[in-house]
């Protein structure tokens, strides 16, 4: 069998028509999740489009800043579509086979967007560092031309290096199982049921995992040191919270997207008694959560951004509110009209 297997390897390169995606298969009360997942969804969805509507709306809301914010939003909106769909579908219809092609398409939306994500919160970061760190000179360093410079960059950068990635499993063959054991087209789940050599690639994908998460988050960290630093040499303590103040929401939502993944992967590599179900749904749930909170935190925590949705829920009620005496007048008139029309006669 073996020599078969190298045989055809040799020969060429083995693409099977798809794979199944396979988990969650013995966990109690898993239907009750992707319930919970189809809330996420559509709370990912409707407030992150809330959040774009209301900035784009407002000119007053088109600075560098919130056009990083508004980056963000397109990205978790984006990201939550790459899998929590999928794995709805698998629920709902029961059907777990995905076409080949469209499992390596979903495997570069997932990594490329989850890259993004690491760039988008470095982004704000670096909008906090200018704003605290030089205030008089925030207006012409931090400009919407050079926020959207690097905004670009940071695209250009995360799909070319997370397409790079893909591309090297182009020449793996696959004549194991078809059976990934993931909840949607996983790097490595794939990688584990090629049946010849994936070193090369997975070298790769491991300096790409680290690059991706870990070169943000120094460079967040370093950022708020420089920020501390800053802060602790203002003399006023007026000037110190309202300046620690701005960047709350942005530490929130570090927080709740680094520190999931650092705790799963800690537990992955030091506790080895972890059921691999229990791992993979903690690392769905860290993947999906963040997209759905952050908008909530922006709109919460953000003045400029909670004010102007106020104003727009009192604009739309106000709307409605006129529209039903509208109806109101067209009803009583119709009424009246009927009244004279039937003493006429």
């Amino acid at each position: 069998m073996s020599f078969l297997k190298n045989v055809l390897n040799d020969s060429g390169i083995i693409h099977p028509p798809g794979f199944y995606i396979v988990a969650f298969q013995t966990l109690p009360f898993i239907n009750v999740y992707f319930i919970f997942l189809a809330f996420v969804y559509a709370v990912t969805v409707m407030f992150n489009i809330l959040v774009i509507f209301t900035i784009t709306s407002n000119r007053c809301l088109h600075t560098p800043r919130f056009l990083a914010v508004v980056n963000l939003a397109v990205i978790d909106i984006i990201l939550n579509t790459s899998t929590i769909p999928g794995m709805i579908k698998i629920f709902l219809f029961k059907d777990n086979f995905v076409p080949f092609n469209l499992c390596f398409v979903q495997m570069f939306f997932y990594y490329a967007f989850m890259t993004l994500e690491s760039f988008a919160l470095a982004i704000l970061a670096y909008d906090r560092l200018i704003a605290i760190c030089f205030p008089l000179r925030q207006n012409s360093i931090n400009t919407l031309r050079s926020m959207s410079c690097i905004i670009g960059l940071c695209w250009c950068v995360a799909l070319s290096i997370i397409g790079f990635a893909i591309g090297l499993m182009n020449p793996l063959s696959y004549c194991n199982s078809l059976n990934v054991f993931s909840y949607f087209c996983d790097y490595s789940s794939v990688l584990r049921i090629a049946c010849n050599d994936y070193s090369l690639q997975w070298s790769v994908g491991s300096v790409i995992s680290c690059s991706i998460l870990g070169g943000p988050l120094a460079f967040i960290f370093l950022s708020y040191i420089i920020i501390l630093v800053t802060v602790f040499r203002m003399k006023s303590l007026g000037s110190r919270v309202k300046a620690l103040a701005t960047c709350v929401e942005h530490l929130i939502i570090v927080t709740i997207f680094y520190i999931p993944l650092i705790v799963i992967f800690t537990f992955e590599q030091f506790v080895r008694q972890i059921d691999p179900e229990q791992s993979l749904l903690s690392v769905s749930l860290a993947s999906c959560i963040p997209p759905s909170v952050n908008p909530v935190v922006y709109s919460l925590k953000t003045k400029e951004v909670r004010n102007r949705v106020l104003a727009l829920v009192r604009k739309n009620k106000i709307n409605i509110d006129r529209y039903k005496k509208a109806c109101v007048r067209v009803w009583a008139i119709t009424v009246c009209l009927e009244r004279e029309s039937a003493n006429h006669c």
